[in-house]
């Protein structure tokens, strides 16, 4: 059995960043799977969502695994935190090199393509040419897709599971609801680590009725005593945004949310189906026909005009949240575009 690895890397150069200006003493936190073999070719590159960290194994159960989709003893297995995050890679808890104190709300603004930038000189540091392929959901699955248009070349798959080309004015909306959650509490803006947490309990909680479904919540209907304010559906939504508090900050999520809205394959590539049609990988794409987030008609959309990709939806209670639950799904998904591949 593969034991994750651990690593930090340091950037000894200065970031360039698309917005303008510079990030200095970028570190990356990254966790690594099984071994890289001679002619690093095996290398499967996995990308978190928006407040998960480079640790797959706690975020996406069962998909790391020899009986899994990503197996230990073939694969080499990468997963890096994302930057402005707060697990380790160069966020906004982090002393700014310029000034000897914390960034919090200075940290400087940065977008999808910034963070694969990272990627790309990590990457680099490590001598990967190619990656057999590219994985991930939510925006993890965004910035796939952004790096396969980047780099055409060194993905050979992908697999991209609920999201989409352009960050659209429903996800923007939601996010920016997100936002306002923070910005009305109290403390917001001040330079203190817990600057925004009841905030951010708020936010997650309206999260969690976008990432779940009306028949996801319904179950806990049954469960609610006749007795008026004493509701499950509360309690869960009050449990969730606490959890959230205790292991995520607001201004790393303030900051991720922001990189998410700029999320366009598009932006100055002519069109994004001009974008698309650059891709090389086999993409393998997957919708969730509950997911009101990223509806099945995203996704569908990247399959009309990524060349030779692989579409299917799959059924699931949970909305959105269905990419971290139905992994044997996602599983026989890819397994089956293999099949058909070998038919053709």
């Amino acid at each position: 059995m593969s034991v994750a690895k651990e690593h930090d890397f340091h950037y000894q150069k200065d970031l360039t960043l698309e917005l303008g200006g510079t990030l200095s003493g970028l570190r990356l936190k990254y966790f690594t799977w099984g071994e890289l073999n001679e002619d690093k070719s095996n290398v499967v590159w996995v990308f978190h969502a928006l407040t998960a960290n480079a640790n797959v194994e706690a975020w996406w159960p069962e998909m790391v695994g020899e009986e899994f989709l990503f197996k230990p003893s073939e694969h080499f297995i990468i997963c890096v935190n994302l930057l402005g995050s707060c697990y380790g890679t160069t966020g906004p808890l982090d002393i700014n090199p310029k000034t000897g104190e914390k960034y919090y709300g200075d940290f400087p603004s940065f977008t999808m393509r910034d963070i694969v930038s990272s990627f790309i000189a990590l990457r680099d540091e490590l001598g990967i040419k190619s990656a057999m392929m590219g994985a991930g959901a939510s925006m993890g699955a965004c910035l796939g897709l952004e790096w396969a248009i980047m780099e055409p070349d060194f993905f050979k798959e992908l697999l991209i599971v609920g999201c989409s080309a352009k960050e659209s004015a429903w996800g923007k909306a939601i996010h920016t609801a997100h936002r306002m959650a923070l910005e009305a509490d109290e403390t917001w803006g001040q330079r203190r680590d817990d600057a925004g947490a009841k905030g951010l309990a708020a936010s997650r909680a309206f999260g969690m009725v976008v990432y779940r479904t009306f028949e996801c919540f319904n179950h806990f209907q049954k469960e609610d005593k006749d007795i008026v304010g004493e509701y499950k559906a509360e309690s869960y939504q009050r449990y969730q945004g606490q959890k959230l508090v205790e292991r995520f900050n607001a201004y790393s999520y303030d900051v991720l949310l922001k990189a998410l809205d700029s999320h366009n394959v598009g932006r100055g590539r002519g069109s994004i189906k001009e974008a698309l049609e650059t891709i090389k990988a086999k993409a393998i794409l997957i919708g969730i026909d509950s997911d009101i987030l990223y509806p099945i008609q995203e996704q569908f959309f990247l399959h009309e005009h990524i060349p030779d990709s692989y579409y299917e939806s799959i059924s699931s209670l949970y909305g959105h949240d269905g990419f971290l639950i139905e992994t044997k799904e996602i599983k026989e998904v890819y397994y089956r575009s293999q099949n058909k591949n070998e038919n053709q």
